[in-house]
């Protein structure tokens, strides 16, 4: 397992603050072919730890939260325990992995209540036995989730999560250097070979950095076909490679406020923060990469012998409440997919809302990740269109 420190997004105050080079989907898409599936086929579906579970008695004193780090609003916490109760102990994790790691040892005997997982664990992870279900009839305020977020393909039934926050992947330009409009990632790819080569900043990330490839050429970034791969890798390597100078999942820290790089690709809120941390934000246009790009969510979960069923649900259902959302979205700096948010956001005058908020015909275009055959080729790419850029 690998425990390298990862950077995430911070609230505006602390952005200033540089945590590390990759953040977690970064670590995420190279773990995946790394070792995450080894991870699972070590597990055994059923626990030795039990916990009771939920039926709406009275809260326990405490819960204990394993997640990202620095990923909801302190005063929130605060307030949950004020208002119910349970005094709320929060330990953060580097990655996916180090989460699965720590639930597998343990055997349901970890002393997490909540953990956070990504979407594209969950379903593995409930499988083998690092899940309890949710008893949906404690948490009346999913109801309140956006439909766009709810029964999503990892998990159709929501049994075992509900949405935290969500993200996608676009880019930013520098209208000093490139005055024409770019919209597309066809378009990211000629400005790229053109005004922005030799100052181009990709993802340091194997799978939207293929995805730049598969979605400008309408192909299924999921694909397993080795003539799609066989393509991406020729186009990536002897095409795309020659006119990129950095490989940054966290563009946001130093590459888009010191204007490192005149062509951008980005995670959404990292984009955001990014420009909001340039001397000259205007100088900076956000493009949703289209026609296609993906989209990565994580999630409230709560791990197989949750000491403190009570507690969990009771906090699930209080973070994801309406009333208290535009804080929690001002903090982390994306979509915590709770309905009426926007507009409540809005009225708080909330800058840059078209980075954090997507409309239906948007978030249509945008597909997660799923595990497939194809993730050690698509790392193996990865590897050599960084070779070829001489990263």
């Amino acid at each position: 397992m690998t425990s390298e420190p990862v950077r995430v997004l911070a609230h505006r105050g602390a952005a200033g603050i540089l945590r590390s080079e990759l953040t977690r989907r970064g670590f995420l898409a190279t773990a995946l072919a790394a070792g995450g599936a080894v991870l699972f086929t070590a597990c055994a579906p059923g626990q030795a730890g039990t916990a009771a579970q939920a039926h709406g008695g009275p809260l326990e004193d405490r819960l204990s939260i394993y997640t990202w780090s620095d990923y909801d609003e302190p005063e929130l916490l605060s307030a949950f325990t004020k208002k119910k109760g349970p005094k709320i102990v929060v330990d953060a994790f580097n990655s996916n992995e180090e989460l699965i790691a720590k639930l597998v040892a343990a055997r349901g005997t970890s002393g997490y209540d909540i953990v956070v997982p990504s979407g594209l664990f969950v379903m593995p992870m409930a499988e083998n036995g690092l899940l309890e279900k949710l008893n949906l009839d404690l948490i009346p305020n999913f109801a309140t989730m956006n439909p766009n977020f709810i029964h999503r393909s990892f998990d159709p039934d929501n049994a075992y999560s509900i949405c935290k926050a969500w993200g996608t992947t676009g880019f930013v330009y520098d209208k000093r250097v490139i005055t024409r409009e770019l919209t597309t990632w066809a378009d990211f790819i000629d400005a790229a070979q053109n005004e922005a080569s030799g100052k181009t900043s990709v993802l340091d990330d194997p799978a939207p950095l293929c995805g730049i490839y598969h979605w400008s050429h309408g192909i299924d970034w999921n694909t397993t076909d080795k003539k799609d791969l066989d393509a991406c890798e020729k186009f990536l390597v002897e095409e795309l490679a020659p006119h990129i100078s950095i490989f940054d999942s966290a563009p946001g820290g130093q590459v888009i406020p010191q204007a490192s790089a005149a062509l951008v690709q980005s995670y959404s809120g990292d984009a955001r923060l990014g420009m909001d941390e340039s001397d000259d934000p205007e100088r900076w246009q956000w493009v949703l990469g289209a026609p296609a790009t993906e989209l990565w969510m994580d999630n409230w979960a709560i791990a197989k012998g949750a000491p403190h069923p009570e507690a969990a649900h009771a906090f699930i259902d209080y973070i994801i409440a309406p009333d208290i959302q535009v804080a929690q979205v001002d903090y982390i700096g994306y979509d915590t997919g709770v309905q009426g948010t926007q507009q409540k956001a809005e009225d708080a005058e909330l800058d840059r809302l078209d980075m954090v908020y997507f409309s239906d015909e948007q978030v249509k275009t945008m597909h997660e990740q799923k595990f497939t055959s194809a993730q050690e080729r698509i790392v193996e790419i990865w590897n050599k269109v960084k070779v070829a850029a001489g990263a």
